[in-house]
């Protein structure tokens, strides 16, 4: 009998996904298996009960999943596969909580291909603004631009928050340039900026027209936000790659689902390529915009 090809998803919240799930089925993953409510203590039961109940030929067909809504919880419990590995029983980890990892990584993606296609402007050098930048989307979104050699402020409602956000980007992470900013200041931080990513909550507009007329260098706006209002004012959910017409600069804009649809892609990449790789691999959002740059 031939064996299925079987992803373990583990989550540390009440439910998987149901978009993960579909998102895994559609990769070619034939069975999903949920674990949720888990804690950081039974990460290697559940990876050693994983790899040693195969063949190292058919632990091939196996992998593991990592959500939540946690950015740096889906770091640590990554971490924490890698130590109860036992080559060769040994599987491929893909860590994208609530989507972030994707998501970020499709919003940059389709930023740095408008920017060269539009402006000739490498993605580098920029000055960039994260609005609700405390969040995974946020996080993850720092990081990648500031590694690419990125400016980039994080702004948050509460000081205290972000600045320790923004400390584990630098420290954790390596990202080396990212730097707090709160909502009170943001009428100063947008006057400067190239790029502005909105990766706040759903139906609340974080920069409005005035904020957006006051942005005299502004050319790009990529917002996460599918649900009216628009996160920026200007920028709907449709629009990909399109000049705004409510700005002093040329501005274009790139909405949710330009957005999304970049990062269903990288999302399935990286599924796919758990069971098509040679040997383990551990996935996360830097690896995930490896693959949205094929993919923008």
């Amino acid at each position: 009998m031939e064996k299925p090809y079987l992803l373990h998803m583990i989550t540390p919240e009440k439910n998987i996904s149901p978009f993960d799930a579909n998102m895994a089925f559609d990769a070619g993953w034939q069975s999903v298996v949920p674990y949720t409510n888990v804690t950081m203590e039974e990460i290697q039961a559940l990876v050693q009960d994983t790899i040693f109940s195969r063949s190292p030929s058919t632990l091939k067909k196996t992998a593991i999943f990592i959500g939540g809504r946690d950015t740096h919880v889906a770091m640590d419990m990554l971490e924490e596969t890698k130590k109860h590995m036992v080559p060769p029983f040994e599987v491929p980890v893909f860590a994208d909580p609530s989507g972030a990892f994707t998501t970020a990584a499709g919003m940059v993606a389709k930023t740095e291909k408008a920017l060269k296609e539009k402006f000739d402007q490498e993605f580098k050098g920029l000055k960039i603004a994260i609005l609700g930048g405390t969040g995974p989307v946020g996080v993850a979104s720092a990081v990648i631009s500031s590694k690419a050699g990125n400016n980039v402020t994080l702004i948050g409602r509460s000081e205290e928050k972000t600045t320790k956000v923004v400390d584990i980007c630098n420290d954790r992470y390596g990202s080396e340039s990212v730097v707090p900013g709160v909502d009170a200041d943001k009428e100063t931080i947008l006057q400067d900026v190239d790029v502005v990513f909105n990766t706040g909550a759903a139906g609340i507009q974080l920069m409005d027209d005035n904020l957006v007329i006051a942005a005299k260098n502004l050319k790009i706006c990529a917002d996460v936000n599918a649900v009216p209002p628009a996160g920026i004012a200007g920028v709907d959910a449709m629009d990909d790659v399109v000049e705004m017409k409510n700005t002093t600069s040329k501005t274009y804009s790139i909405g949710a689902l330009a957005i999304g649809n970049v990062k269903y892609k990288s999302q399935h990449d990286c599924l796919k390529l758990m069971y098509t790789c040679d040997k383990p691999v551990y996935l996360h959002f830097e690896h995930a915009f490896e693959f949205a740059q094929k993919d923008a």
